[in-house]
């Protein structure tokens, strides 16, 4: 049966570039969509960045850039221009990540476009939203990561601010700019109608740091710090064991229970008022300090059996070298060899989610620079 995807049908004009735009358009195609990667000659800046076995096809290009097709147009040459338009015009949704002043040089604006098909969903992945401050600003990850609030987050206990080691501003946006055209593609299909989507990255980022976070500021007055201090006050962390570390996080009382019972400590049980949430969480640094003086007891694969045993979420710790090799990972055959027509055989990420009705698959690789301008140009 061939993988046609829930959006088989739906066609996509993507103006994106770099990862933010790419990681949504990608999604979109993934679902089904025929997605148009619209390029500049130089080609998108991302085919130069990561692992590169043949110029112009980068890992990450590779990885953001599947199921697409590209088409590649100089925009500041009036006849290729027109070109572009005209597939607009056969177009369900566009997507674009530039700065609203660079999209209006265009004459590639909304209001512009909309005149030629009014039924367009037309979603603009901004850096920071056109009705701010700081509209038009230069946005990259490492600036919303520090903007809005997430470095200071992970490097909290140093006092020092850390940048996540992965793109993650650019693609959580990603994720939140799929979605919102997903809603919008709901609408048109309901009414007929397009209309404009604005996703700040900036905003987004600022929501998804604070959502466990704004704390004792979600009061007025306020009852409290922001912060969540189960996270930051010597809440979740790694736990000790002899011969490393393991992740375990018991959560509910049973499952304190439970572990404090099996280490032979009902003193630990009658110290604290497990089955009270609020009054566990009110100790909650000195819970975590007593089962770290257990965890140490055991190595990483006995702690983790244990809690298998005794239903406490619990694994051992992967890391980017290894995750290919976890268990559960390749039961599901996540990483999938894939025969590019270009880069030969290659590692890819299926896509995650699962559809019975709509099966999704990998269609075709990333596409080389300008692969399908004979199939979409000059018709």
């Amino acid at each position: 049966m061939k993988n046609v995807g829930p959006l088989d049908g739906i066609r996509v004009i993507d103006l994106t570039a770099v990862v933010l735009g790419p990681v949504a358009t990608q999604t979109l195609a993934d679902f089904g969509a025929e997605v148009i990667k619209i390029e500049s000659p130089e080609g998108d800046l991302m085919r130069a960045n990561g692992v590169v076995k043949s110029k112009g096809m980068s890992s990450i290009f590779l990885a953001i850039n599947r199921n697409k097709k590209s088409v590649s147009l100089n925009l500041k040459d009036l006849k290729e221009k027109e070109q572009l338009l005209e597939l607009i015009k056969t177009a369900d949704v566009l997507v674009h990540n530039m700065r609203t002043t660079a999209i209006k040089r265009l004459g590639l604006d909304y209001d512009t476009i909309k005149e030629a098909n009014p039924k367009l969903v037309y979603c603009a992945a901004t850096g920071y939203g056109d009705h701010g401050d700081f509209n038009g600003q230069p946005a990259f990850d490492d600036i919303i990561q520090a903007g809005c609030g997430l470095a200071s987050l992970s490097g909290h206990e140093r006092g020092i601010p850390e940048y996540a080691p992965m793109l993650l501003a650019d693609k959580i946006a990603g994720v939140y700019t799929a979605n919102a055209v997903l809603a919008g593609i709901i609408h048109q299909l309901k009414t007929g109608e397009g209309q404009y989507i604005e996703v700040p990255m900036f905003e987004t980022l600022v929501a998804f740091s604070m959502t466990e976070h704004l704390g004792g500021d979600t009061f007025i007055p306020p009852l409290g710090e922001a912060g969540y201090k189960r996270l930051l006050k010597n809440g979740r962390k790694p736990v000790p064991t002899s011969n490393g570390y393991a992740a375990m996080l018991p959560y509910t009382a049973s499952h304190w229970k439970a572990f404090f019972s099996y280490c032979g400590r009902d003193d630990l049980l009658e110290k604290y008022e497990l089955n009270d949430r609020h009054e566990r969480n009110k100790r909650i640094s000195e819970l975590y300090s007593d089962l770290q003086s257990l965890t140490v007891n055991y190595s990483t694969e006995e702690l983790v059996h244990i809690c298998r045993q005794l239903d406490i979420p619990a694994t051992q710790f992967y890391s980017i070298h290894n995750i290919t090799e976890h268990p559960h990972i390749k039961s599901v055959n996540l990483f999938e060899k894939f025969n590019h027509k270009k880069e030969g055989e290659i590692l890819c990420i299926r896509p995650t989610s699962l559809f019975e009705k709509t099966p999704l698959g990998i269609q075709g690789g990333a596409p080389t620079l300008g692969e399908h301008n004979d199939d979409y140009l000059n018709q």
